[in-house]
């Protein structure tokens, strides 16, 4: 019975380990804007 306990904690930590570590890698992604011009979605002005 003790150690289904210490398995069950020990992915508990693990998966609230892997939440963290992709939250904080989300967080910091440098996210870029494209400019006007560049979009193909633009009309072009005549």
């Amino acid at each position: 019975m003790i150690i289904i306990l210490i398995v069950a904690v020990l992915v508990v930590l693990v998966v609230l380990l892997l939440s963290v570590f992709t939250v904080n890698k989300g967080y910091s992604y440098k996210h870029t804007i494209d400019r006007a011009e560049d979009s193909p979605y633009q009309q072009p002005k005549d």
